[in-house]
């Protein structure tokens, strides 16, 4: 389930880019739009499930508010330095999310972790073009800050809403349904004062619209609701970062950027280190096997 939801969300970039409007109308729409087939399937599960319990409500609307921080300074990232190294920014989660979960929750981060955190923030520097310029960035420097930040607002939904789905596991629409609509509210308002927001859009950006919102919004989020509480922080956040890669390769095929080899060798030292950070030693499998 984490995978798939890292695949649709693999998307984003090239669907937000193909629709060529405002970061801040992009941001509000893709919830927007979302929420027209978020809440039937939320109905549907009430009348499955009960209701949402009452306590787990503020924390997915908490949730909401840092995706729509986050979409906000992801998208104008995109816009900054394009879409792949803009996603490859974005998982700054990969240290963020597990870190969220020790201090929070009492998650235990194990040694391989902390001794690869290095290579990952190093991997993220190079895949980020912090070491070469490329001609595809407008501001290189603003859309760096607004990555990384971004990151960690991911990181923050990332844990409040498994915290929801560990606590609830049969609500997996609703949680979604309640953090996208306070994601559409905070996009909403931070686009007014920033980027702007205007509904004024051509056809065919709508088209692109709807499939961000079908599948980087209603799919990836109810699969990686559902499948990161049966797995530990380091886990799903090492399954998550599956998506910058497939969006580089979208981006190359779908948009025609190509990163360089930096950038390139940045994004296979990540996952490299992930790798080694999410790997069981062979004595340890050895004990494990009776």
């Amino acid at each position: 389930m984490v995978v798939g939801g890292a695949a649709c969300l693999s998307l984003t970039a090239v669907f937000i880019s193909l629709a060529d409007v405002g970061a801040g109308t992009a941001a509000f729409l893709r919830c927007a739009i979302a929420l027209a087939v978020l809440l039937p399937l939320a109905l549907y599960e009430r009348r499955r499930h009960r209701a949402f319990p009452r306590r787990l409500r503020g924390p997915a609307l908490l949730a909401g508010v840092f995706l729509g921080v986050d979409y906000v300074m992801w998208t104008v990232s995109i816009l900054d330095v394009g879409a792949a190294v803009a996603t490859v920014l974005l998982n700054i989660q990969v240290i963020a999310f597990p870190l969220l979960a020790r201090i929070l929750g009492g998650d235990r981060i194990p040694r391989r972790f902390a001794y690869a955190s290095p290579l990952m923030l190093a991997g993220l520097a190079l895949a980020a073009g912090l070491l070469d310029h490329s001609d595809q960035a407008r501001h290189p420097l603003r859309g760096a800050l607004l990555g990384l930040a971004a990151g960690v607002a991911y990181a923050a939904y990332l844990y409040l809403i498994r915290l929801c789905g560990v606590a609830s596991p049969q609500h997996s629409v609703t949680p979604v349904f309640l953090s996208t609509l306070a994601a559409a509210a905070t996009s909403g308002v931070l686009a007014l004062f920033t980027t702007g927001l205007t509904l004024a859009v051509p056809l065919a950006s709508w088209g692109w619209l709807i499939a961000l919102a079908l599948l980087g919004q209603v799919a990836a989020w109810i699969l990686i609701g559902r499948g990161t509480p049966r797995v530990t922080p380091n886990a799903a956040a090492a399954l998550l970062l599956l998506q910058p890669i497939m969006a580089v390769a979208c981006a190359m095929l779908l948009l025609g950027e190509s990163p360089t080899a930096l950038q390139l060798a940045g994004c296979a030292v990540v996952v490299a280190a992930v790798w080694f950070a999410g790997r069981t030693p062979a004595r340890r499998r050895s004990r494990r096997a009776p």
